[in-house]
């Protein structure tokens, strides 16, 4: 079973996310009329679950396909063309029209312990989304359209991690006995998020500076797959760090 620590806060990190207002949000909402998925009597939850059930029917997954650009807009415009994407393009999506309808969520990069030796299938991609009435991050894994949950609460990814498989409800049926905690676990390993949560078409979420968190004793990764450099990335065991309140 993993660790981490539960020491205080001590490192107050500065996360960015878009302005409701501005104009690339605004885009997204109005283009996709995205208001009207949603309505005002929905909690948070259920508008998570909504926007992702849409996001999931738009396309059939394709692990070898991957766009030009990573902004939601430009993989929306290429999925009504026909094209098919990765988890990432799901995440990335789902991650921009939460933020469009003033939800506070972020891109969670997963991978697996061997993720620096394994050549192919070391990493996942996910989002998490900030729930004020809960107090807390969930997941949401929109090439699944799954939100994982215990005892009637939704997860976030570290708890999925932390918990057993009789313990979780995954309300998603899938067919032919697949076991979607059977699948995702052996990716809850290492957790990586972005500093600057923008919403943009300027640079893709992997150019960013990252903020990754380490089960304790265990190796901080330098590489992915072998050959593909981390980047720029600060490490932590913290739980607190890496679950911050957004502002």
């Amino acid at each position: 079973m993993i660790a981490f620590s539960l020491d205080g806060l001590r490192v107050y990190d500065k996360f960015l996310w878009l302005d409701y207002n501005h104009q690339y949000l605004e885009e997204l909402r109005d283009r996709y009329n995205l208001r009207n998925l949603v309505s005002d009597e929905m909690n948070d939850l259920t508008k998570v679950e909504v926007v992702m059930n849409w996001i999931n029917s738009l396309w059939e997954h394709n692990g070898e396909n991957e766009p030009n650009r990573f902004d939601p807009l430009h993989i929306l415009e290429q999925v009504s063309k026909g094209e098919q994407f990765r988890c990432v393009e799901y995440a990335v999506v789902l991650n921009g029209c939460l933020n469009a309808l003033g939800l506070r969520s972020r891109i969670l990069s997963l991978k697996t312990q061997d993720c620096e030796t394994r050549e192919y299938g070391a990493g996942h991609v996910v989002v998490e989304i900030y729930i004020p009435v809960l107090n807390k991050w969930i997941m949401a894994d929109p090439q699944f359209n799954v939100v994982p949950f215990k005892n009637n609460e939704p997860l976030n990814a570290v708890e999925l991690a932390l918990s057993n498989k009789s313990s979780v409800d995954i309300k998603q049926l899938f067919h032919d006995g697949f076991s979607y905690y059977d699948w995702i676990s052996p990716y809850l390993f290492y957790f990586t998020i972005n500093f600057d949560n923008r919403v943009n078409d300027e640079r893709s979420y992997k150019e960013k500076e990252q903020l990754m968190l380490v089960p304790l004793s265990a190796n901080f990764p330098r590489v992915f797959q072998r050959v593909h450099p981390i980047g720029e990335i600060e490490y932590t065991h913290s739980l607190n760090r890496f679950y911050p309140i957004p502002i």
